[in-house]
C-alpha cells in the first residue's frame, strides 16, 4: 500500500458514516460521482449547514469511498451496521497515513499484548514520538495535536473499536468478516487486516 505524507487534515473532518453509506448506496443504485456531487449541494444530501460544508463532506467521503476497491461496495451494502462501520474506518485508514500509523503502532500493539485499555497517555506518547521522527509533525501546534488526539479516539469509538467515555477506555477487538479479510488480502491491503486483528 502506498502511504501519503502525514497530514493534520483530520482536525476538520469527522467519521461521516451516514454520509459514507449514502454515497455507496447511490453508487450501487447506478448513480455516477458527478451526479452525486451535484445532489450533495443542490439537495443538501448530508444536511450540511452551508453549501461549502456540503461540498467539503462530499469531497472527503468520495476520496474515502474511491480508496476502496469497488468490490467492497456490494459487501458493504449487504452487511451489518458493525461491519459497515468497520469498512468506513478501513477507508479512513487507507486515506490518512498518520491515522493508519496510529492504529498500527498503538491499537494493534494493544491487541497483540492483550492490553485492553487505551489511555490518553498512549495517544500523547504516539504524537510525541511522531514529533521526534517528522519535522512536519514537530511543526504542528499543541492545539492541533490535541484536536488530532480527540479525533482519533472519536474515529475508534464511532467504529465500535473503543468504548465511549473519558480517560482510559476499553478497547473492543473487531470481528473481521471473512469476506472483508479476503478482499483486503486480494487488493494489497493485507496490512490493514493484520492491524485490525492484532497480527504480527
Amino acid at each position: 500500500m502506498l502511504r501519503k505524507e502525514y497530514s493534520a487534515g483530520a482536525v476538520k473532518l469527522s467519521f461521516w458514516f451516514s454520509e459514507f453509506r449514502k454515497v455507496i448506496s447511490l453508487l450501487c443504485s447506478g448513480k455516477q460521482l458527478p451526479e452525486i456531487k451535484l445532489m450533495a449541494v443542490a439537495e443538501n444530501l448530508f444536511s450540511a449547514k452551508t453549501a461549502l460544508r456540503a461540498s467539503q463532506i462530499m469531497n472527503t467521503v468520495a476520496v474515502r469511498v474511491f480508496a476502496l476497491p469497488a468490490e467492497f461496495y456490494s459487501v458493504f451494502e449487504t452487511n451489518s451496521l458493525e461491519v459497515q462501520k468497520l469498512i468506513n474506518l478501513i477507508s479512513i485508514m487507507n486515506t490518512d497515513s498518520l491515522f493508519f500509523t496510529f492504529i498500527y503502532e498503538v491499537y494493534r500493539e494493544k491487541l497483540i499484548t492483550g492490553d485492553n485499555l487505551l489511555a490518553d497517555a498512549d495517544v500523547r506518547v504516539f504524537f510525541m514520538n511522531k514529533q521526534r521522527e517528522s519535522e512536519k509533525v514537530a511543526g504542528w501546534t499543541d492545539e492541533t495535536l490535541i484536536r488530532l488526539q480527540k479525533c482519533y479516539k472519536t474515529y475508534l469509538s464511532e467504529a465500535g473499536l473503543l468504548e465511549r467515555g473519558v480517560g482510559s477506555r476499553k478497547i473492543i477487538r473487531p470481528l473481521l468478516d471473512d469476506n472483508i479479510a479476503k478482499l483486503l488480502a486480494g487488493n494489497d491491503m493485507e496490512l490493514i487486516s493484520h492491524t485490525l486483528t492484532g497480527t504480527r
